[in-house]
């Protein structure tokens, strides 16, 4: 492809040479490039492309583009000069792969918690409904049938579609996506064309990267302030940050609710370990979840598939029959008749919906136990407020590991013990082995106890000073119950 092709919907402040050359690949990792390529030099987080500018053109480089030139120029290349290399990267990464966002519908989902879920749940729906779907999401990324691994929330532009060019190729009409607030800020989806965007809540997270949560905030909304006026833009009434979605955008916009009239309405009507019965706009429908955030996810799945242009008889029909996403409110059963409960719950308010939703379901006599603990190198505000959450709605609580990182285990664990109130100090153990703590929680259980285990859900490793051991909580509680 000619550089001039690909960089025809980029803002450019100055080109210094000729567009008229033929490109082979395009990076923004120097290490990647070879010859006749195209290097994009991205300010990120830790590192600064521009630094490695002079290495990519060593490497074949034709074409750079960058926010400020080098001392020294190469007569060979042709460096662009944009004011944000990383929106330009999206933009030229669109045009490489032939525009893949825009031969699908694409719904991108956003949020604190649910947006695996919800992102699932439609991709799940639709491929029930006999159409070929694709799916970007922190579990696992979706070609129709074909599975591939994940390891971001939202992969970075070149990533993302690249994967969307192989969605269309295996003949995908639809590709849902998580859109995380990081992927927004860093500009990861500058140039896809989304035709709906869902937002399913804003909570306690993040901060180590956003500092503030009026940031936070601002880069959920700055997704729904780039929406296409054909786009739908379909916000949580119930979330007092919701409405704030959609101040600024053009798309048309809709509301959820589960308190309030709003353009989509839900009710939990019967609520079991095993499911839920659900009254969705008015028609009654057996789910296989639990718990009243289920109940807002399924809604935001049903409110999404109805502005999708789908027939809602069988948008019902096939919503009774979606299964849990791995490691979210995941139950086992011992022989005793022990439940145990694996959820991915890492946020303080994901903890609280999924024990709010045990309280409610559990015996009169019966025992909640939890075995909690936080990430390392993460945001370091929170983990109190985890603590304090698991307190107020657990009988016991163990505070464990969870993916340690480069800190200490037991500094995290100290974290979480500021947040614990001398009235629970008594509840509370803490033990440092993650294994070891969730064995403690089930011998202590009895019969008809449930012991959450919360944090990592769906993940297989606990990483500790940079190396990722397997692990993995649900096979910690088949080995023990000897399932």
């Amino acid at each position: 492809m000619k550089l001039k092709d690909l960089i025809a919907g980029v803002d450019c402040k100055e080109v210094r040479g000729t567009t008229e050359m033929a490109v082979g690949s395009v990076h923004f990792d120097s290490r990647k490039v070879g010859h006749g390529d195209l290097f994009v030099a991205q300010r990120g987080v830790s590192a600064d492309g521009h630094v490695y500018i002079g290495k990519a053109i060593k490497a074949g480089a034709v074409a750079v583009v960058c926010e400020e030139l080098p001392e020294e120029l190469d007569a060979r290349v042709c460096y662009i000069v944009v004011g944000d290399s990383s929106a330009a990267l999206g933009k030229i990464a669109s045009c490489y792969y032939g525009e893949p966002s825009r031969q699908m519908i694409l719904v991108g989902v956003t949020g604190t918690n649910g947006k695996t879920t919800t992102a699932t749940l439609l991709y799940e729906l639709v491929r029930l409904m006999g159409k070929k779907a694709g799916l970007l999401s922190t579990v696992c990324n979706y070609i129709d049938e074909e599975r591939c691994p994940s390891t971001h929330t939202t992969p970075d532009a070149l990533e993302i579609n690249s994967f969307m060019r192989r969605m269309v190729d295996a003949g995908c009409e639809y590709c849902f996506m998580e859109v995380s607030s990081h992927a927004v800020h860093q500009k990861r989806i500058a140039g896809l064309d989304f035709d709906g965007a869902v937002f399913s809540n804003i909570t306690h997270d993040h901060l180590d990267y956003h500092k503030t949560f009026r940031a936070y905030i601002e880069a959920k909304k700055a997704f729904f302030d780039g929406l296409k006026k054909e786009a739908f833009a379909l916000t949580n009434l119930d979330d007092k940050n919701g409405m704030v979605m959609l101040q600024n955008t053009v798309a048309r916009k809709y509301t959820y609710s589960c308190r309030t009239l709003a353009d989509f309405n839900c009710k939990p009507v019967e609520k079991h370990l095993d499911g839920t019965l659900l009254a969705l706009d008015g028609c009654e429908v057996w789910t296989k979840f639990t718990g009243d955030f289920n109940a807002y996810n399924l809604l935001a799945v049903y409110a999404s598939a109805c502005l999708m242009g789908l027939e809602k008889e069988e948008v019902l029909r096939c919503m009774s029959l979606l299964v849990p996403v791995s490691g979210r409110f995941e139950t086992l059963m011992s022989p005793e008749g022990i439940v145990a409960v694996v959820d991915y719950a890492h946020t303080p308010d994901a903890l609280e919906n999924v024990l709010t939703t045990i309280q409610g379901l559990k015996g009169k006599n019966n025992k909640v136990i939890t075995v909690v603990g936080a990430g390392g190198d993460r945001d370091k505000t929170k983990r109190p407020e985890m603590a304090d959450a698991a307190c107020r709605y657990s009988d016991r609580i163990i505070l464990t590991s969870d993916n340690p990182r480069s800190e200490e285990p037991g500094a995290i664990i100290a974290d979480m013990q500021a947040g614990v109130k001398d009235e629970y100090r008594k509840n509370v153990l803490s033990i440092t082995d993650r294994k070891e703590a969730i064995r403690t929680a089930l011998m202590m259980a009895a019969k008809g106890d449930i012991v959450l285990i919360a944090g990592k859900g769906h993940e297989n490793y606990q990483e500790i000073k940079g190396v990722k051991h397997h692990f993995d909580d649900k096979e910690v509680v088949k080995e023990i119950f000897n399932m």
